[in-house]
Formats: C-alpha cells, sequence, structure tokens
C-alpha cells in the first residue's frame, strides 16, 4: 500500500504495519534527535568546567549559529516519516553578499521560527524523543528477561516474559505515533506554506480539468457537428454537379477538406478528454492509446473496476504523455504499459527499450505529469541512463472499486 506518512501507515493491517520498514523509520527519526542532546551534554559541561557565565555565552551562540542548520537538518530528516519533501521557507536574498545576506535572515520570519525551534529542540524535544526511545527498548527487553533474573523463580517469570513480547508490536506503535506527530509539528513550524501550496495546486487542477471538460463539451456539440452538417451539404452539392466539371472538382476538394478537419477535430476532442474513458474506464483509453502509438505498445492493465474519475483522468494522461514522449524521443522500438491496484493504490509502469537520458527538466512533459501526480498525492519515479530503458512508474493512492 502507498503510504506517505508514519500516522497513515499505522492505519493499515497490523502484520502488514509491522512487516514494512514504517517502524525502523520513525525509530530511525527518533534517534537523530542525539544530535542535539550531545550539544546540551557538551553545553552542560561547559557549565560545569568554565562556569555559568560562559555556557550562557555559549548556548546563545550555539542558537544564533545553529538555528539555519537545524532548521534544514529537521526539514531533510522528516523525509524518514513524511515522503513529502517540506520547502525551504527561507527566500534568496535580493543581492549577493554577506550584508544582504543577513539582512535578508533577520527580516523574515522563516528564521525566527528556525530559532525557535531550536530552543525547543534543544531543551525538551531530544530528551522526549530518546526518552521514549529507551522506554520502547529497554521496558520490554527487562520483562522478557525476567526469567533470567537470579531473584525470581522461571517459572513465575513467564508471565512477565510473555507482557514484553506483547510490549514489543505496541513500541512500534507507539513510536510511530510519535514520530508522526513530531513530523507534522515541525512541519508546521518549518514549512507552514506546504499544505497551502498543495491545496492551491489541487484547485488550480480542479479547475483546469472542468474548463477542459467544458471546452470537449462545446467542440463536440457545436464546432464538430457543424462540421459533420457542412460536410454532408457538400457531398449533396457534388452529386447535383456534372461529373468533370471545374465546379465538381472545387466541391469534391472542399468535401475532402471538411473531413479531414473533421477528423483533426475528433482527434483533438479525444485529446482534451477522451470519450472511451468516460464510458469504458482506464483499460479500455490505455488501449486506445497504445492501438494509436507508432511504436507497439504491449498493454497489461487489469483493474477490478471503475476508479474515482480524478484518478482515472490523471492516470490517462500520465500513459499518454509517456506514449507520446516514447514516440518522439526515446527512439524505442518497443513498449510496455503495465497497471494494478494493489493493497490501496493504482500502480502504473511504463517501459520502452530506448534510448533512455529522458529528464523531467528539459520539457519533455515528465514535470508536469509530476505536478498533476503530487495533487492526487501520488509519487512518480523516472529510472532513464544514458542507452535505456526507461521506466516511469507511478503510484496514486485509490480505494478498492465498490
Amino acid at each position: 500500500m502507498l503510504t506517505r506518512t508514519a500516522m497513515a501507515a499505522m492505519t493499515r493491517r497490523p502484520l502488514a504495519f509491522l512487516g514494512s520498514s514504517w517502524p525502523w523509520r520513525a525509530l530511525a527519526y527518533l534517534l537523530c534527535s542525539a544530535v542535539y542532546a550531545v550539544a546540551m551534554c557538551l553545553l552542560i559541561y561547559t557549565a560545569y568546567v568554565f562556569g555559568t557565565g560562559t555556557a550562557f555565552i555559549a548556548a546563545l551562540l550555539t542558537l544564533v549559529v545553529a538555528a539555519l542548520p537545524v532548521g534544514a537538518f529537521e526539514r531533510a530528516r522528516m523525509r524518514l516519516v513524511d515522503r513529502t519533501p517540506a520547502g525551504d521557507p527561507h527566500v534568496r536574498p535580493p543581492a549577493p553578499g554577506l550584508r544582504a545576506w543577513l539582512t535578508t535572515r533577520v527580516r523574515e520570519q522563516a528564521t525566527w521560527r528556525d530559532l525557535g525551534f531550536t530552543v525547543v529542540a534543544l531543551s525538551v524535544l531530544c530528551w522526549m524523543d530518546l526518552g521514549l526511545v529507551s522506554s520502547a527498548f529497554w521496558l520490554p527487553v527487562l520483562l522478557m528477561s525476567a526469567p533470567l533474573q537470579p531473584s525470581m523463580h522461571w517459572v513465575d517469570g513467564l508471565p512477565l516474559a510473555a507482557g514484553g513480547l506483547l510490549l514489543v508490536p505496541l513500541s512500534a506503535y507507539m513510536l510511530a505515533a510519535w514520530a508522526g506527530t513530531r513530523a507534522m509539528i515541525a512541519r508546521a513550524v518549518l514549512a507552514p506554506g506546504d499544505a497551502e501550496i498543495i491545496r492551491s495546486r489541487a484547485r488550480l487542477v480542479d479547475a483546469f480539468e472542468a474548463e477542459r471538460r467544458r471546452i470537449e463539451r462545446d467542440l463536440h456539440d457545436g464546432a464538430q457537428q457543424r462540421l459533420v452538417s457542412l460536410s454532408m451539404k457538400l457531398g449533396l452539392a457534388r452529386l447535383d454537379l456534372p461529373p468533370g466539371s471545374p465546379a465538381e472538382t472545387q466541391v469534391a476538394e472542399a468535401h475532402e477538406e471538411a473531413k479531414r478537419v473533421l477528423a483533426e477535430l475528433r482527434e483533438l476532442i479525444r485529446g482534451i478528454h477522451p470519450q472511451v474513458l468516460t464510458d469504458r474506464g482506464l483499460g479500455a483509453a490505455v488501449e486506445d492509446v497504445a492501438g494509436r502509438s507508432p511504436v507497439p505498445v504491449d498493454v497489461d492493465v487489469s483493474l477490478p473496476g471503475r476508479l474515482p474519475p480524478p484518478i482515472e483522468a490523471a492516470a490517462y494522461y500520465v500513459v499518454s504523455e509517456a506514449m507520446t514522449n516514447i514516440a518522439k524521443h526515446s527512439g524505442a522500438r518497443h513498449g510496455h504499459v503495465y497497471g494494478r491496484l494493489h493493497e490501496g493504490a493504482l500502480v502504473l509502469e511504463v517501459r520502452d527499450d530506448g534510448v533512455g537520458g529522458a529528464d523531467p527538466a528539459a520539457g519533455s512533459g515528465l514535470a508536469g505529469l509530476a505536478d498533476r501526480v503530487a495533487v492526487t498525492d501520488g509519487v512518480m519515479s523516472l529510472s532513464s541512463p544514458r542507452g535505456g530503458p526507461t521506466l516511469l512508474r507511478v503510484e496514486i493512492p485509490c480505494p478498492a472499486p465498490g
């Protein structure tokens, strides 16, 4: 199942959660707080050796110097329990130079949020993180070692050992719950604009999709019907003219041109939002795209039913854009499309045996696809080494069809 956060992972089946990497990721996330604990121990040692005044000055210097690195460290560390990258809220200085940089840092709110979080992380959070990890580890170990204690008969220690075994999975849930909560707090403080950016992007995509459908409907019901009528009238007019006459030749040319324009318009409407996707679903729409591809493409898309329209639309345009790239840029001789609904996620893979080297920054449309997939809370990965092959993989959270 595609999960983006430790909190979401906890909603999976117990065996699926405990057998996944999420408990270990949560443990690693919390153990990273040992860096803060070491810094605090050094400050305490400074106070013991050189006096409280020196330690206070050292603490102030530590906060000033470490605030920005701590913020960056926390945003990077967050990926262990939250796969969505945390954006850097710091603005770029308007001019080069140390003075401009310092002025920008002092004036922006993000710097002071980093500073405040550093104070809390050094004084409170690190001890809570490490204390929870210590409790989650040592308490089950001590209980499970009860039958081995010399002061206790091994039979009397068996219930305690059983309790220790039961605490192991509970500890995994406890660590994941606290790590997920702590990451949400860190994101709210250190990257407060991320949620609004995602919501804004979703609203833009919804508006774009609504406008796309309106254009499709207007073209289908308006321009296409008029072209059909014009083509029929030209065909009837052609029958009324003497064969081989100049007028008949010109009407015949106009008739053929009208049919070509009608075919192009139908292709345009199909590209805006294919009717087969609306009528028959994603599998049939992918088969339709593959059938029109100049590069032979095998399709292995098997779904248990219709998916929600936003997910079908996003998946269709991923496949359509990927096949366009295969035809235009890859030099491939063969392609393959795979699609399955697997444990709550739609998994799509598009492969080709081309020359590789696909780059989302090169204007091939891959960056736009990544944005579209991100709006659905999905992830897109690309493997395209020089010389090929190329593999585009998309995972979109999706409930099983009812």
